[in-house]
């Protein structure tokens, strides 16, 4: 009996120290996202004036130099991060041109942004695939 349980803890502990270890931290949101649609790459990383929390921009739009050209466009502000997502802030769809409440989290490698209006549960995710480097046309101007 005592091997069993001697076993079952070993198990245990082991399964949480693997479970830390593939937990994604607050520096697992930084860098560059494509968005679904494969329109824009947005910028994640600390705000300049609050460097604890983290802010989102556009990088490179497909319309870059256009009528429609979104870059710069600050389209996200998360002032904490707190069980395992990026909370207490905004996201900015330029498309309907509104910001909604917003939780940001990376699950398996990818980004999710998770916009809603009163309660998380009634909002719309969007999935965001991380990439190393711009693409090199469009380019958006500084």
């Amino acid at each position: 009996m005592k091997t069993v349980l001697c076993r079952m803890c070993a198990i245990a502990l082991s399964m949480a120290v693997w479970g830390s270890a593939r937990a994604a931290g607050p520096e697992e949101a930084q860098g560059l996202w494509l968005t679904a649609a494969q329109d824009a790459v947005l910028e994640f990383k600390p705000c300049a004036d609050q460097p604890a929390a983290l802010c989102g921009r556009i990088v490179w739009d497909k319309d870059a130099g256009t009528a429609k050209d979104t870059c710069g466009v600050q389209v996200a502000r998360l002032g904490r991060y707190d069980n395992g997502a990026w909370r207490d802030g905004w996201a900015y769809d330029p498309r309907d041109q509104k910001k909604y409440k917003s939780v940001v989290r990376v699950k398996d490698g990818d980004l999710f942004i998770r916009a809603f209006i009163g309660v998380e549960i009634l909002g719309q995710t969007e999935q965001l695939k991380r990439v190393s480097a711009l693409p090199a046309t469009p380019v958006c101007k500084s």
